[in-house]
């Protein structure tokens, strides 16, 4: 028995449903990762990280190996998964309060509950809006919020039906330095309160070293992992870990792999 959450067991991935032997998105694939650790993937654009990230939530499946999460083999499309991405997308004809509940009105088994607990999921999502600073705005439209705004909602909606794991697609690489590093404590915060999953791609290595228990180096296409580097920075982290010595360091070492692999 095995206490990983996520397990890659020699996952390839290929989009040419025809050619089971590639071209490869993603190769190879070995990761395992516990419940409720925090993952990084970094690694050159078009590497196979949103790929990767398809076939974590079931909604692609692999063309070799094998995906496990929660000890059950992926075949389709979670319902455990919540996910979040760069740009916000929320509805503009929907208030904050609205957009975060829009999971649980389509999703099941939260859908055939809606009308009888709409009540009871409003006051799960006002809490929720409020735990990441946004009181006072649940009946705000999306124009009417900044764009810190706009993705602080959206990570309470990918969060509303209680995930056990959250996938971040470069959630915070449209927003300026300061509001960045704010949605970084936030992100801490709820992970450390609610314990789920979370794998987070991105472009920011200081993003990956603040927020990550292990961040996974990605090669070019085929997209391979080609190294990984636990981070033992205590927890919990603020940012004034970020400006020392052994935090500097980590980020170095992880830039020189990426270097390597841009030079491969």
């Amino acid at each position: 028995m095995t206490s990983a959450f996520i397990e890659f067991n020699k996952v390839s991935h290929t989009y040419d449903p025809s050619a089971s032997e590639g071209p490869f998105a993603i190769e190879d694939i070995d990761l395992s990762v516990e419940k409720g650790g925090f993952v990084a993937i970094v690694g050159p654009s078009g590497c196979g990280k949103s790929t990767f990230m398809k076939l974590t939530t079931g909604l692609q499946h692999p063309t070799k190996g094998e995906i496990l999460i929660d000890q059950k083999k992926v075949n389709g499309p979670l319902s455990i998964s919540g996910m979040a991405f760069q740009a916000p997308t929320l509805l503009p004809w929907r208030t904050t309060l609205e957009n975060v509940l829009l999971p649980l009105e389509i999703v099941e088994p939260f859908r055939s509950q809606f009308r009888a607990k709409k009540e009871e999921f409003t006051d799960r999502a006002i809490k929720l809006i409020a735990s990441v600073g946004l009181s006072g705005y649940e009946h705000k439209m999306p124009y009417e919020l900044s764009g810190g705004m706009q993705q602080r909602a959206s990570i309470c909606r990918a969060l509303i039906h209680q995930p056990k794991m959250l996938l971040l697609d470069e959630p915070f690489g449209a927003l300026d330095a300061f509001t960045r590093e704010e949605l970084w404590n936030i992100l801490r915060d709820l992970w450390t309160a609610q314990g789920f999953n979370v794998i987070l791609v991105t472009h920011d290595l200081r993003e990956a070293v603040y927020l990550a228990d292990t961040v996974y180096v990605m090669s070019k296409r085929p997209g391979k992992i080609v190294h990984h580097r636990k981070i033992d920075l205590p927890r919990p982290r603020d940012l004034e870990v970020t400006y020392t010595e052994e935090f500097s360091s980590i980020v170095h070492e992880l830039r020189m792999h990426i270097g390597k692999v841009r030079a491969e």
